[in-house]
């Protein structure tokens, strides 16, 4: 799994840029909140990806911030949510705006949302209702974890745990532990369990 990348961005074509990273250039999809804050052309870019593996295509999709990311991984837990469509919804409204849509329950603000109808919109509340906070940056409540953290349990999930034990395992953690220090302490917790 491709979790962070960091190079020198070379092309902005919304939503999609290209990303050179030693070499290799990687064409990414971003939602338009990170695209509005790239730098110039030619300058260092970091950003937290998510791989899209499909029968047709390794897609991957890259966000500023690990809220975005992790926002974007709940959007994509939801029926009929794929990744144009959470990317859509992360485009057409900021973090906050979603939260704040969320806990007051506002399906017309969603579906000002291209691609997102009545019922969608209703369905995305539904689901959402109780995952995010409106204070602070908009961070996911239920995914409270670092980026440090988040690595980690895709670590795990690589390596064959399912979601709910990789959770686990990352909770149990010290929340200054290194990426591959925790990997090495949670599979030492998740081989006793």
């Amino acid at each position: 799994m491709i979790g962070r990348l960091s190079g020198i961005l070379l092309e902005k074509n919304p939503p999609q840029i290209l990303l050179d990273v030693q070499g290799v250039a990687y064409e990414i999809d971003v939602p338009m909140s990170t695209f509005y804050n790239l730098p110039v052309l030619h300058e260092k870019v970091v950003l937290h990806t998510q791989l899209i593996v499909r029968e047709d295509a390794h897609l991957l999709y890259g966000f500023g911030t690990s809220d975005e990311r992790i926002a974007f991984r709940l959007l994509l837990k939801i029926s009929g949510v794929g990744p144009k469509l959470a990317l859509s919804v992360l485009s057409g409204l900021s973090l906050n705006d979603l939260a704040d849509a969320v806990a007051n329950k506002e399906a017309g603000r969603l579906v000002k949302i291209p691609g997102v109808g009545k019922k969608t919109a209703e369905r995305l509340l539904l689901e959402l209702q109780g995952k995010f906070t409106t204070s602070g940056a908009g961070a996911a409540s239920g995914m409270a974890v670092s980026s440090v953290g988040s690595d980690i349990i895709n670590a795990l999930q690589a390596l064959g745990y399912n979601e709910k034990e990789a959770d686990w395992a990352a909770k149990q953690l010290a929340k200054e532990v290194g990426v591959s220090d925790g990997i090495r302490q949670a599979l030492k917790l998740l081989s006793k369990s």
